[in-house]
């Protein structure tokens, strides 16, 4: 059997900023097409020095909400051959499933990365 090492679970406070990375991302409702982006931006800013697991959760809910805003202004631009329509409902629907399952886990104190980002903030 494999000994392995347990690493240890984040402070609470810690988890609960990294899960609030992830769901100021519903900024959004309040600033569309800006806000996904900036919500994760400015929290991240304001709390990436409190822990290295705010500061790497910080970062991918950034550049997750980056790639869905680029996928967003593709759809927008697919929308003329009227295929932009149903990919922009299927964009917004993986995206909000996936920050979801993305605050649950880093609440849990797990490393969360998102399938299908581009990682532009390193």
């Amino acid at each position: 059997m494999i000994d392995q090492q347990l690493t240890p679970l984040p402070e609470p406070a810690a988890r609960r900023w990294a899960m609030f990375c992830h769901y100021s991302a519903f900024f959004w409702f309040l600033a569309p097409m800006i806000g996904n982006v900036l919500g994760p931006l400015i929290v991240w800013q304001l709390k990436k020095d409190l822990d290295p697991f705010v500061d790497e959760q910080g970062k991918e809910a950034l550049n997750f909400q980056i790639t869905v805003s680029l996928a967003l202004m593709v759809c927008g631009l697919l929308a003329w051959v009227l295929i932009g329509f149903p990919l922009m409902l299927l964009v917004c629907a993986v995206a909000l499933v996936l920050t979801i399952i993305a605050g649950i886990k880093a609440n849990e104190g797990q490393n969360y990365r998102y399938p299908f980002s581009w990682r532009l903030v390193k």
